[in-house]
């Protein structure tokens, strides 16, 4: 018996019944997060294609947890299967997967393994100080830590262990983060526990200090966006007139997001901690945007644009380790001095457009090239999944 994988294979119901709106979503957000990874230049970025600077959200926000929200989609059309698995059989499956999605990350994380110096000499990275967590990463220990809770408690515990993740980090954030600001930046509790388990060379120092956006403490509620996805999925599968079921989906969603919102006053809507008024908001904002794919797709019948985005929803993972090794080959080979990567922007994209959208329409083609191996990757049946 299979459990439940996060790609390539279309989304069914019990019926057997195929929810292309998900197979959609799960591109969607594939998608996107090729475009905002891939800026033509970081210094030229149209506003909807930032991260909030700390507080606050953004659509780009938006994309990392709805992908989370995905993967607990998948878990929940494998359920029966995954309940009546053997114990053994279930936990050496969860540990293989998440160990291949963090292998995965950790490699493009090094990759391409060597880089230049200030004199243009090519040296070999020094892996001792290489980042340890990443987007992958994250996935990974999500999807096994979501997969401990719906194997070994019953649904209806779920929605509690759920709740109280959330509650729990709250509270862990607001007693032990400084107290004078303790969702701060610097004074943050995820920061000093990751502090603790990862030395400070191996984490993330965009931020201007050694502190991991995708690190151990703040993965824990990040498992929730997953039930999300999880529990939304069982009420797909269970309700069977499409126009309630989207009516509830968006109702659901609209709830999240207010309850997000009043959440932000005393526990902001942060992505960086990944706080649990970040979590509810962006998997109220996932239901909304479900709801509607399953209205226009499987109620109204309109699909023919679908399948630019199916592309990507079948070979999410690959495409997505590909699109990072493509843009870091583009950056250490050399033109005129120049990364490739920048070469291409400057004169196929800034020399005939202003600078953010240039930028933009560079991030858009880089995608659209991916688009392209995808594909060819469909139409020969190559699926690679973990």
């Amino acid at each position: 018996m299979k459990a439940p994988t996060i790609i390539s294979k279309p989304l069914l119901s019990a019926k057997g019944q195929r929810y292309l709106s998900l197979d959609v979503l799960r591109g969607l957000t594939v998608c996107l997060m090729i475009v905002v990874n891939t800026p033509g230049s970081w210094g030229h970025i149209y506003a909807p294609f930032k991260h909030a600077p700390w507080h606050g959200f953004t659509p780009t926000d938006w994309v990392f947890p709805s992908f989370l929200f995905v993967v607990g989609n998948a878990m929940s059309f494998g359920l029966r299967k995954f309940k009546e698995s053997e114990r053994t059989e279930v936990l050496s499956k969860l540990f293989k997967r998440a160990g291949l999605i963090f292998l995965f990350g950790l490699l493009l994380t090094l990759f391409p393994f060597i880089y230049r110096d200030g004199e243009g000499q090519i040296l070999v990275k020094d892996f001792s100080a290489v980042r340890i967590m990443g987007v992958l990463q994250r996935i990974a220990l999500c999807y096994l830590f979501a997969g401990f809770i719906i194997h070994f408690c019953k649904i209806k515990t779920t929605y509690w262990v759920g709740a109280g993740i959330l509650l729990s980090y709250w509270a862990v954030m607001f007693f032990y983060g400084d107290a004078a600001d303790p969702y701060s930046l610097k004074g943050n509790f995820t920061l000093k526990f990751d502090a603790l388990i990862i030395p400070a060379a191996n984490l993330y120092k965009g931020f201007g200090l050694p502190f991991d956006p995708e690190g151990l403490f703040s993965t824990l509620p990040a498992v929730v966006n997953v039930l999300a996805g999880f529990w939304a999925g069982l009420f797909i599968q269970k309700e069977t007139g499409l126009l309630r079921k989207t009516r509830m989906l968006r109702l659901a969603g609209a709830l999240c997001v207010l309850l997000g919102l009043l959440w932000d006053v005393w526990f902001p809507i942060n992505k960086p901690i990944w706080t649990s008024s970040f979590v509810v908001y962006s998997a109220g904002w996932s239901l909304i945007v479900l709801s509607g794919l399953i209205f226009l797709i499987e109620k109204m019948q309109i699909s023919k644009w679908t399948y630019f985005f199916e592309v990507f929803g079948k070979n999410p993972l690959i495409l997505f380790i590909l699109s990072g090794v493509l843009i870091k080959t583009l950056s250490i080979i050399r033109v005129g001095g120049v990364p490739l990567s920048r070469w291409i922007y400057q004169n196929a994209f800034l020399s005939w457009n202003v600078d953010k959208t240039a930028s933009l329409l560079f991030a858009i083609s880089f995608m659209l090239t991916l688009w392209v191996v995808g594909y060819f990757m469909e139409k020969n049946k190559i699926f690679i999944k973990v």
